[in-house]
C-alpha cells in the first residue's frame, strides 16, 4: 500500500513522539508498504523568527509570510527539520531522501490569493510524482518539507497539511495520515470524534467548533478524499505505533475523516 504521513506540531518537538513516529514509518516500509513523509515545522520557525527579532502573525491558521520570513522558512523547513527526519530514519536503518517541494519540480506553487494578502504563501498548482516513485523503487522514503517552487521562480511557503494532501493525490495514496499534537477533531462538547463526514466540516467551521490550524487540516482532508485517496485519518502522535495496524485491525485512536 501507499501511505503519505504528515508530521507536525509536538510530533516534531518532543523527542519521544518523534522517535515513535519515525519507527512506525520505518515499520510500514519493512512491511512492504511505500511511504512518503511531508512535514511542517511551524513551532521551530516561530522560535527562529523570534530569535531574529521577528514576530509571527497568523490568519485563519496560515502564517503571514513576507520575503524575510519565507527565506527563514526555507532554512528551517528544508534545512534543519528536514535533515533531522532523514537522520532519524537513517538511524533506524531506513534510507530516506530529504527534499523540498521544489526538488525535481515535484510540486509547483502559485500564490494563494487571499484578503488580506499573506505574502509568499502558496498553494499547489501542479504535481509530478516521478521522483517519489523513483525513490520508492530503491526502497527509500521521500521526506518533503512544505516549500514549493512557483512558476515565477520564487519559493512559496505551503501549509504542510495542504502539501500532504497534494502529495497523496499525486501518488494515488491508499491512505493519508496526519500525525498531530491533538487527540483528533473535537466535537461541540469537546469530545474527540471517532468519525467525521466532510459534509459536516463547513457547519462546524461556521459554528466555530473548529478553528485555527484545524481549518486548513480538514480542508486538506476533504480535498484528498474527493480526489481519490481512499482513507484519511487524523491520529495523535502518541498513537503512531498503531500506524502499521490501520488496515488490519480496528484502530480506535484519532478521527477518521470520510466522504459520507
Amino acid at each position: 500500500m501507499k501511505y503519505v504521513v504528515k508530521l507536525g506540531g509536538a510530533g516534531l518537538e518532543i523527542p519521544e513522539l518523534l522517535a515513535g513516529s519515525l519507527k512506525a514509518i520505518a515499520d510500514l516500509v519493512r512491511d512492504g508498504n511505500q511511504v512518503a513523509v511531508v512535514h511542517g515545522g511551524g513551532v521551530q520557525l516561530t522560535k527562529t523568527l523570534k530569535a531574529l527579532g521577528k514576530q509571527s502573525e497568523f490568519i485563519n491558521g496560515l502564517r503571514v509570510t513576507d520575503a524575510e520570513t519565507r527565506d527563514v522558512a526555507l532554512m528551517v523547513f528544508a534545512g534543519r527539520v528536514n535533515k533531522q527526519l532523514v537522520a532519524g530514519l537513517g538511524g533506524l536503518g531506513q534510507p530516506a531522501v530529504g527534499l523540498s517541494g521544489g526538488d525535481g519540480l515535484t510540486f509547483r506553487a502559485r500564490k494563494k490569493r487571499t484578503s488580506p494578502d499573506l505574502g509568499y504563501v502558496g498553494e499547489i498548482a501542479a504535481s509530478d510524482p516521478r521522483l517519489i516513485e523513483a525513490i520508492w523503487q530503491i526502497g527509500g522514503v521521500p521526506v518533503f518539507s512544505s516549500m514549493a517552487l512557483g512558476f515565477d521562480g520564487d519559493y512559496y511557503n505551503i501549509n504542510a497539511d495542504e502539501m500532504a494532501s497534494a502529495c497523496a493525490i499525486a501518488c494515488r495514496a491508499d491512505a493519508l495520515i496526519f500525525l498531530t499534537d491533538v487527540p483528533g477533531v473535537r466535537g461541540g462538547s469537546g469530545e474527540t470524534l471517532r468519525w467525521l463526514s466532510i459534509d459536516q466540516i463547513a457547519e462546524m467551521a461556521k459554528n466555530a467548533i473548529i478553528s485555527g490550524g484545524m481549518l486548513p487540516k480538514l480542508s486538506a482532508c476533504r480535498e484528498a478524499l474527493l480526489n481519490g485517496v481512499k482513507r484519511v485519518r487524523i491520529l495523535p502522535a502518541e498513537a503512531a505505533s498503531s500506524l502499521p495496524d490501520l488496515t488490519s485491525t480496528r484502530v480506535t485512536y484519532g478521527t477518521e475523516v470520510m466522504v459520507a
